[in-house]
């Protein structure tokens, strides 16, 4: 392999000073028109050609003779954005061969299919085996976008521009009846010949199509997933001002108006129809269309290879035209800041793939050439984590430590792969679960990144959203917590420690529950009126007797206007013994019996219109 370049640039940020210094080496060459790179969850790497093949270069490097898929005949490839484009492996190829392409066919339309790999021969597929997935009929023959990923969920994405032309003549990108200028997800798993996710944005919205996880773009030509975290990077090629990166945090639901052709980039486009601008989405990084600059972004990745730690974390893209490579990565304060990494003769880099081990690659259209990204770098070995393992909140933090830094360098500290601190402290206080590691962070320019330290897992809190619930006199905590405290007007209640407690009192009540892991959390107050008049529950009489009581009592009421009225009877602990329902006309008589019962304490309960009468009644 043979070096071409190694060129690192400051960038303007006041936080992070470290950059990657970025250079290629060519791993392979000779290839026709490559426009995608994948792997298959093993050493090789496939390399798409626009034509319609899929070539293999194995774990040694060598680009085998016979392609892996050859469905030329059925590939439309005459304009510049059309023909085979898009590879992306099932998550379980391994077991079950599957893998889908996103190809222009012979009528100019996009379609989304699948192929399976021979059974007796794993370097070749079977092109009998296609099933169409969906076809979409594309007007022109430009912005047909062509990526396609599964996402950390299991479910296909797939990007489609706006149809082409310019300007989005046909406004199809904000158009919900129709799938272009979209990002679309889909279940392969399930259905004839895919299924819609329950969980998608618009599965239930009458006015948008099913399909559609975000709209508002204009060509997504390349999109990826941080294989970390899940975030989503997409690179959205521009109309003639700005090229763009959209991004979606992990867990993400979907929806967002990415803005196209209402906006280009942060600016105002064809306001014509458009709502206000909090109702988009816009980028969190965008940079000029100019001859020198570039005027079609490549989107990328984010580096989570082990090779060359100084680039780990960083998201790295280019520009087809210009040759610009350059990086986004956290600033430390919730943003992103941009650096260019380098500025090349213009190589017509047209995508960049990952191999197995998270190791970046990108393909020259024009040469055929494929490159491997690398950051040669005189990097420092990883700290290590030591501390606490639980984390119970602000009050509550785990206190974790690294190993010292060496001179010229911070402490990046990461929770599940996102930054969420840097700057001189050796120790971080993690307040919420999760996987947390740190890294050498270099404070100057010249220096380098060290790898990211072992994962040290914390555990946090695990408590459900909403931790109180009442109905009537009945207070109610989540079940199957460690342990519960009820409190009354601030004071603990005696022996009320259960999942339930019945109020037997007017006054604000809350319930201080344990979880599995030591955790303490307090739930927001409630307010119970229990003890309402006779007249509020529309009674004359109310009468329970004998109490105290040894086999059971009696119960005896009358009311003002006929009705129905919900009677009960409970422990304390919130243990219904007996609860109905009874239409009373006039007057109502009946004998509770609770002999089975040990001694102690019950609440006696009569509800009408909201409103509740308590009665304490005592077993001997």
């Amino acid at each position: 392999m043979r070096s071409l370049f190694l060129l690192a640039f400051l960038f303007f940020g006041r936080t992070i000073f470290s950059q990657p210094a970025l250079s290629l080496e060519l791993y392979a060459s000779g290839f026709d028109l490559p426009v995608d790179i994948a792997h298959a969850g093993d050493e090789r790497l496939f390399i798409v050609e626009k034509a319609g093949r899929i070539r293999i270069i194995d774990g040694g490097g060598v680009i085998l003779a016979q392609p892996f898929l050859d469905i030329d005949s059925r590939v439309n490839s005459q304009a510049s954005e059309r023909g085979l484009l898009g590879l992306a492996f099932h998550p379980d190829y391994a077991g079950n061969g599957y893998f889908y392409v996103n190809y222009t066919n012979n009528s100019g339309d996009t379609r989304i299919s699948r192929f399976s790999v021979l059974p007796d021969n794993p370097n070749r597929a079977d092109p009998n085996s296609e099933r169409i997935l969906l076809e979409v009929d594309q007007p022109f023959s430009n912005h047909n976008a062509g990526d396609l990923n599964f996402g950390p969920d299991g479910y296909l994405y797939f990007g489609l521009g706006d149809g082409g032309s310019a300007n989005d003549p046909g406004n199809r990108a904000q158009n919900r009846q129709n799938l272009l200028g979209k990002m679309l997800r889909i279940d392969v798993d399930n259905g004839n010949p895919y299924s819609i996710p329950e969980d998608n944005p618009f599965a239930d919205d009458d006015f948008t199509l099913d399909e559609i996880w975000a709209i508002g773009l204009r060509n997504p030509w390349r999109f990826s997933f941080d294989r970390l975290t899940g975030e989503m990077w997409i690179g959205d090629v521009g109309q003639d001002t700005w090229e763009e990166v959209n991004h979606q945090l992990p867990g993400s639901a979907g929806g967002q108006n990415y803005g196209w052709r209402c906006y280009e980039g942060q600016e105002s486009f064809n306001p014509n129809g458009c709502s206000s601008p909090g109702e988009y989405t816009f980028p969190v990084h965008t940079y000029r269309n100019t001859s020198s600059i570039g005027c079609s972004i490549t989107g990328g990745y984010v580096y989570r290879g082990s090779e060359y730690p100084d680039m780990y974390g960083y998201y790295l893209f280019t520009d087809y035209c210009s040759g610009r490579f350059w990086s986004l990565s956290p600033d430390g304060q919730g943003g992103w800041q941009e650096a260019e990494l380098a500025n090349l003769a213009n190589n017509q880099f047209v995508t960049f793939g990952e191999d197995k081990g998270g190791e970046l690659y990108v393909a020259a259209i024009s040469d055929g050439d494929i490159f491997r990204l690398t950051a040669p770098c005189d990097s420092p070995d990883a700290p290590a984590v030591s501390g606490d393992g639980l984390a119970c909140g602000p009050d509550q933090p785990a206190l974790l430590e690294a190993t010292a830094a060496p001179g010229g360098h911070d402490y990046a500290w990461y929770r599940n792969g996102i930054l969420v601190a840097l700057g001189g402290s050796q120790t971080y206080q993690a307040t919420e679960g999760g996987l947390y590691t740190v890294a050498f962070w270099a404070d100057s320019p010249e220096g380098c990144n060290s790898a990211p330290s072992a994962g040290f897992e914390v555990v946090g809190p695990d408590f459900p959203e909403e931790l109180i619930s009442a109905d009537g006199a009945q207070l109610s905590a989540p079940a199957g917590l460690a342990a519960y405290q009820w409190f009354l007007n601030g004071e603990p209640i005696e022996g009320a420690v259960s999942d339930s407690y019945i109020a037997l009192e007017n006054g604000d009540y809350a319930v201080q529950a344990t979880d599995a892991n030591g955790c303490t959390r307090t739930s927001e107050t409630v307010m119970l009126v229990v003890n309402a008049t006779a007249a509020e529950v529309g009674l004359e009489k109310l009468a329970l007797a004998p109490n105290p009581f040894r086999e059971g009592f009696d119960l005896r009421l009358s009311v003002r206007e006929p009705g129905e009225l919900r009677i009960w009877l409970a422990t304390t602990d919130g243990k219904f013994l007996l609860e109905e329902t009874q239409y009373v006309s006039r007057q109502w008589e009946k004998w509770i019996s609770i002999s089975e019962m040990p001694s102690g304490t019950y609440v006696f309960g009569v509800e009408r219109n909201g409103k509740t009468i308590v009665r304490k009644v005592i077993k001997q």
